[in-house]
């Protein structure tokens, strides 16, 4: 009898932070495959508003209940994470027609050097305008951010 092979995905991101929208791609996405690996991507040159360990630790402890999500931290081509770890998709979520464009280019290119696809969903209506960048603009301004996140989830933040 031939084995099943695990239909794996990397969800690649800087996650920083991770908010509901990023959640809700993760939920979706083990509804599509078994296992989801969110891949934690950092910068030397972009140190982020939360320090990437603290980010992987925080997103580790979250999903320490699902068994079929992994998290790691990676710097380098999503692909050859995604060969690494045996995953033959990437998953994107796409919030707007721009995130569509640069994602389908991206799926393009990453589907020539390694055959790897991409499987793009389309964010929830109401999840559409949530992004980290205006999670981090309404706490650089001292507005209520918190409720972008999903419940449970704990960074340290000192603001």
């Amino acid at each position: 009898m031939e084995e099943k092979q695990c239909r794996r995905a990397v969800f690649p991101g800087s996650f920083d932070p991770f908010t509901q929208g990023h959640a809700n791609v993760v939920e979706r996405g083990l509804e599509l495959f078994d296992e989801v690996v969110i891949a934690v991507g950092y910068n030397i040159n972009k140190p982020g508003w939360i320090p990437v360990d603290e980010r992987v630790q925080a997103l580790r402890s979250f999903y320490a209940q699902c068994g079929r999500v992994q998290v790691v931290k990676h710097d380098g081509l999503t692909v050859e994470l995604a060969q690494k770890l045996g995953a033959g998709h990437i998953l994107r979520g796409v919030r707007s027609v721009q995130d569509y464009a640069y994602e389908l280019q991206m799926a393009d290119v990453n589907r020539g050097l390694s055959g790897v696809d991409t499987v793009l969903l389309p964010a929830l209506p109401q999840l559409a305008c949530l992004s980290s960048s205006v999670v981090r603009e309404l706490a650089h301004f001292g507005r209520r951010w918190q409720d972008m996140l999903p419940d449970g989830l704990q960074y340290h933040i000192n603001m």
